[in-house]
């Protein structure tokens, strides 16, 4: 699709959402606004779903104690390595002992 095909579908879709929230068909409206992210490259709004955490770089100077950026979760089932004994691991026998 061109360009101008693109912006014109989105003009179209956005009058659509306006005339279906205008007649309090809110299912509607938010089917459209999830259509017209799609179009244009954004992940669509959910509201309240927990599971859909989105996660990027906080901006600079906000990082640190007290930020509203949420932390990465470890897939399910990962498991921490565990730490090598630094007594015994990596440790070259000296000479002929």
């Amino acid at each position: 699709m061109s360009s101008r095909s693109i912006h014109e579908r989105l003009v179209a879709l956005e009058k659509q959402m306006q005339a279906a929230a205008e007649a309090m068909d809110f299912e509607r409206a938010t089917a459209l606004r999830n259509e017209i992210a799609r179009i244009r490259g954004e992940a669509p709004v959910q509201e309240g779903d927990p599971d859909t955490v989105t996660v990027s770089q906080p901006p600079p100077g906000a990082m640190g104690l007290g930020t509203q950026v949420p932390v990465r979760q470890p897939p399910k089932g990962w498991v921490k390595p565990k730490k090598p004994d630094l007594m015994t691991k990596n440790v070259k026998p000296r000479g002929g002992r």
